[in-house]
């Protein structure tokens, strides 16, 4: 090698990372900073009281009492009046409501049960689980009733219903599957509303190439891919979800993360539209709704009625201040994350400025109307009738 090529080489491996070629640069480790200069609302807390259906206080913070007092105090901080958590399990209930009574903190917190479809049975074994077992449905059915008289006031069913929940001989359950339809029944008979998280994001049907643009979450997190033979269609999954809202119109059902297709807001209304019985919320999906803020702003402002609030915390401080600011600002290119890099799409979003009249029933009123049992715990949180502060 000649000297002259020796030095270039030594002189280049001694330069600053930023100096060196793009090439250097991993998509991981891309991190830009935004040149805009534009208005900026530090907000702090909302402007009304929140009621956020849908938290996960069993998964995230998995038993800890001095978690729990913390996120109460990021609670009181926020102007979260109280909280319903998603994470108690049919026939644990009242261990799960002991977990906040005994901290003194039951006013604060409402409770909504999911069925065991396991079981004790092997993971590897689906004809051992409780699902495909005699009586599994009439148990539920039994189990709900008293999951009520104990003070559960809804149902949760999570994902895994439709994509991982499985039949005897192996196959997976169909979310439409009408064995299912007393447990659908008795939920309106009791009054328990049912907040169904059905698919995922449609990027995470797609293949991960060049084209996705979750490519890079996805590549961190392959097991949240649904692409392949061994799912069903997103559109199957929806569809099937479809038919049940419409067997059971007495049957009050809360479309988790914006009935997740916060991509598709056209669709969206029209399943309102079609489904009197349907409400939605918007938890961990600002991220898409935040991107497209003319768009959703109109679909807010006539859908008014039918969007309830909902976060899929506990969130810390920073990523809670980013719903008020989406909700209740015009602000344009903010992080919808305190995170990096940002978990759900490299991209920032707008705020759509809601009116006072629709940021109220967001934020507790149609909880309030659309929950029965939820009054009575709001009533305790606040200690007065006052809703509007």
């Amino acid at each position: 090698m000649h000297r002259i090529q020796l030095l270039a080489i030594l002189l280049i491996s001694c330069l600053p990372s930023s100096a060196q070629t793009q090439d250097d640069l991993s998509i991981r480790d891309f991190r830009p900073e935004p040149m805009l200069k534009v208005p900026a609302t530090d907000l702090q807390r909302a402007k009304f009281r929140v009621i956020d259906i849908h938290t996960h206080f069993g998964f995230r913070l998995k038993g800890s009492v001095e978690k729990l007092r913390e996120f109460v105090s990021v609670m009181d901080q926020q102007n979260i009046t109280l909280c319903i958590s998603l994470d108690c399990k049919l026939g644990e209930e009242e261990a799960h409501i002991d977990f906040f009574k005994k901290n003194g903190l039951q006013k604060r917190f409402g409770t909504f049960v999911h069925l065991d479809f396991q079981g004790t049975g092997e993971s590897d074994q689906p004809k051992t689980w409780a699902c495909n077992q005699a009586g599994f449905v009439r148990e539920c059915v039994e189990r709900l009733r008293v999951a009520r008289d104990n003070g559960c006031i809804g149902v949760k069913f999570f994902k895994q219903f439709g994509l991982g929940y499985k039949n005897a001989d192996g196959s997976l359950i169909t979310i439409d599957d009408k064995r299912f339809d007393p447990i659908w029944q008795v939920c309106g008979e009791l009054k328990m509303p049912v907040i169904i998280h059905t698919a995922d994001p449609a990027a995470f049907f797609l293949p991960i190439d060049k084209t996705n643009e979750r490519w890079e979450e996805l590549s961190r997190h392959p097991d949240w891919s649904f692409h392949g033979d061994q799912f069903p269609s997103r559109d199957e999954l929806l569809d099937a979800r479809n038919r049940v809202i419409e067997r059971h119109p007495n049957t009050t059902f809360l479309g988790a993360h914006f009935a997740n297709n916060s991509e598709d807001l056209a669709q969206v209304g029209e399943w309102l539209d079609q489904y009197p019985n349907l409400f939605i919320e918007p938890a961990s999906r600002i991220n898409e709704l935040g991107r497209q803020p003319y768009t959703a702003r109109k679909f807010f402002m006539q859908y008014q009625d039918r969007i309830l609030f909902g976060t899929d915390g506990p969130w810390p401080e920073k990523r809670l201040t980013y719903y008020w600011r989406f909700m209740e600002t015009y602000d344009e290119n903010f992080p919808y994350s305190e995170k990096e890099p940002p978990p759900q799409g490299l991209w920032r979003i707008n705020g759509i400025g809601l009116p006072d009249e629709v940021l109220k029933k967001i934020y507790h009123e149609n909880a309030l109307r659309v929950i029965p049992g939820l009054q009575d715990i709001f009533d305790r949180a606040t200690g007065m009738k006052d809703y509007n502060k």
